[in-house]
């Protein structure tokens, strides 16, 4: 007999960041100091296949640092404000 497993929704919604290029790459570029660049973080971002699924989150979660689905903090920002 099989046995169907259902994933719980955090379970599914955990499993993009182990797809995410972020995590292959160096975490310092995602969280540059203030005034830094973030040219570098955002290029791996472009490519990324959960690109939305973490911009999603980040917005979701109130994300207040780094840079999360190629947005940086005051960019997402201004787009919570475009959307109320």
């Amino acid at each position: 007999m099989r046995e169907l497993f259902l994933l719980a929704p955090e379970a599914d919604e955990a499993g993009w960041q182990e797809r995410a290029l972020c995590a292959q790459t160096d975490p310092e570029a995602f969280f540059p100091e203030k005034g830094g660049s973030t040219r570098e973080a955002k290029k791996v971002c472009l490519t990324c296949e959960v690109r939305t699924e973490c911009l999603e989150s980040a917005l979701e979660n109130d994300e207040r640092f780094g840079i999360w689905g190629g947005l940086s903090e005051r960019e997402r920002r201004k787009l919570k404000k475009r959307v109320v």
